[in-house]
């Protein structure tokens, strides 16, 4: 009989978090590039007026939509890598990652041409009219020709975790938000190009990072003789690990979508202080993604190594680490993000919902944080299949869910500090709350594992 001594155990624990930190803090550094972005431009767009904001949130939903179809190059990539060379094959797991920078350039220039030439329609399908459509239209075609940029960072980011080496992604996003930042005053305030300007601002500053974050990546997977050639066969292998993750991605964009157009059809402040709530969510988010992403390295190491215990026991740690950050950064959103409001919105009707949506979704994030770490682990075990389904669940359940809350609206839900709140009830309850279940589910067996 083996018996644990159990200082071994906490020890054991110790060292896992450690792990998971030193991960976790320099990867949120490349995890907030895009949500940053539209944070910066959310709180400088609102100052231009209720219905630029309103456009603003329309424009970027469909950016953070298509970029969040493509996250399977980072995912994946993350997830080829690792277990790769956590079995030995460094050169062929670095050649994986060159695949995911090809596969992304072919992938964003398509789709930035696409977006251009669909912006009016795209936008006008959500729900935007008269202004608010103007603007959205005008951000949409600024800022689309920066997505291929965007996409590189997120492949490159694949290499750059597989190897553990992230802390240059932290100096990336950090360069990257503050050249957005001086970029959007300039352009919106100085040159006064609007929305226009803003978009602008953010496709320079995403070609920046790509360009900063894919020499590098380069440059180090030539030092261990990966080849930089485009293999036709290493990229369609890539797409197609990325195929149930952009069914995944996909079930949960066309909820996002779907809670945008409830939220148009509140009206434009509601779709307003919706807009700055969603920013600082999404920023929120990623934080605790920060932690399933440094799990998802970590376990796909220890499964490539064919260390089982030390991926339940990576797991286990990730997911209590996931739940105490929400709870932590649940705090910080509500006192942060309600004293923070006047910098989105002059208006104070507008102010106003940042709050309730804030105070509402801070009660939420420790579910949010456990679900998103353990999401993390899923990815990093390739167990791409099992999330497709439990998205494309709690899609099937979530629709109906808006359709009923949009029924409601004007009768049992009347005045626009309820529509607020029910928006992000709803959003919780169901769209983070079916997952968190499938999630939990699933890592009580070890068929994740195999």
């Amino acid at each position: 009989m083996t018996i644990t001594n159990r200082n071994d155990g906490q020890a054991s624990r110790a060292s896992a978090g450690r792990q998971i930190l030193a991960l976790a803090v320099p990867t949120f550094g490349q995890l907030i590039a895009e949500p940053a972005f539209v944070l910066i431009d959310t709180a400088i767009v609102g100052h231009i007026g209720d219905a630029a904001l309103a456009g603003l949130s329309v424009g970027s939903t469909i950016v953070l939509t298509t970029v969040g179809l493509c996250v399977f190059l980072a995912y994946g990539t993350t997830s080829q890598v690792a277990r790769l060379i956590g079995a030995g094959r460094r050169r062929e797991g670095l050649e994986a990652g060159i695949d995911g920078l090809w596969l992304a350039l072919g992938i964003g220039t398509i789709v930035s041409a696409t977006l251009f030439v669909t912006a009016e329609p795209l936008c006008a399908a959500m729900g935007a009219r008269g202004a608010v459509l103007e603007n959205a239209v005008d951000y949409l075609r600024a800022v689309v020709f920066g997505l291929p940029g965007m996409l590189l960072v997120y492949a490159a980011n694949g290499i750059f975790r597989g190897l553990r080496k992230v802390r240059i992604t932290l100096i990336a996003a950090a360069g990257g938000a503050a050249a957005n930042t001086v970029l959007d005053v300039l352009f919106v305030f100085g040159f006064r190009w609007g929305v226009t300007g803003s978009g602008a601002a953010t496709l320079i500053a995403q070609w920046l990072m790509g360009l900063f974050l894919v020499v590098p990546a380069l440059l180090w997977a030539r030092a261990d003789g990966a080849s930089w050639r485009p293999r036709l066969a290493g990229i369609m292998h890539t797409a197609s690990d990325g195929v149930p993750l952009f069914v995944r991605t996909l079930a949960l964009r066309v909820s996002m979508v779907g809670t945008v157009v409830l939220a148009t059809h509140m009206g434009v402040t509601v779709l307003a202080g919706y807009q700055a709530v969603n920013s600082s969510w999404n920023f929120v988010i990623n934080m605790l993604d920060a932690i399933g992403i440094a799990g998802q390295t970590l376990v796909a190491t220890e499964l490539g190594a064919g260390r089982r215990g030390n991926a339940q026991a990576m797991t286990r740690v990730a997911g209590r680490a996931g739940a105490w950050t929400g709870a932590v950064l649940g705090v910080g959103l509500a006192v942060i993000g309600s004293a923070a409001a006047p910098l989105f919105s002059p208006t104070p009707d507008v102010r106003h919902l940042i709050v309730v949506g804030c105070i509402v979704l801070a009660v939420f994030l420790p579910l949010g944080g456990w679900m998103w770490a353990l999401d993390g682990i899923l990815i990093g075990a390739g167990d791409y299949r099992y999330l497709a389904v439990g998205c494309t669940v709690t899609t099937a359940i979530y629709l109906p869910a808006l359709a009923a809350v949009n029924a409601l609206d004007g009768w049992l839900i009347t005045g626009d500090t309820a529509r607020m709140a029910v928006l992000w009830v709803i959003i919780n309850v169901l769209f983070v709350g079916v997952r968190a279940a499938f999630n939990g589910a699933r890592i009580r067996t070890d068929r994740w594992m195999r």
